[in-house]
């Protein structure tokens, strides 16, 4: 008797984001000299395109390819979807240097990097493919009470619980 695949492969976090693009190469090609990413898997399509790839940037795992109307993925427009509530999250070595290199291959700054009270250094962008990010840099190590107070303070004094 064969044995049972592990339900969630070794390779793979429990969730992977999947970021539908138009032009999955290019994509791939931003996203490795911006975050560093590193290929690990490409399929082809018809036409040129990407029907699935995966990309490593550190220790997580992220499946880029282009839209596909026969699996009903659409990409969003290239300045991003307004107000959308969803975005990638990603804490890069120098956050103003990656976002500056990323505004080079097309990025648009949407919040420019500033300290923020929690202890991270981070900014907004939309990449050339609609999609956002969040890139951040630690800085400083917050506690509890003092991310409280800081909260506090940044809300005209409401009062909030420290963070675990």
């Amino acid at each position: 008797m064969t044995a049972r695949p592990n339900p969630i492969p070794d390779r793979y976090r429990r969730v992977t984001p999947c970021l539908v693009v138009r032009g999955a190469a290019k994509a791939l090609e931003f996203y490795a000299e911006v975050f560093g990413a590193t290929e690990r898997m490409r399929m082809p399509g018809p036409g040129g395109t990407i029907v699935h790839s995966e990309i490593e940037i550190g220790d997580s795992v992220l499946i880029v390819e282009d839209e596909n109307p026969h699996t009903g993925t659409t990409a969003p427009p290239a300045g991003g979807l307004p107000g959308s509530p969803v975005f990638q999250f990603i804490y890069v070595e120098d956050v103003d240097a990656t976002l500056a290199r990323a505004v080079e291959l097309g990025a648009t700054v949407k919040r420019a990097p500033e300290d923020q009270f929690y202890g991270d250094r981070d900014g907004f962008i939309i990449d050339p493919f609609g999609h956002g990010w969040t890139v951040a840099s630690h800085v400083e190590d917050v506690s509890g009470e003092e991310l409280g107070k800081r909260m506090a303070q940044m809300f005209g004094g409401a009062e909030f619980g420290g963070a675990p």
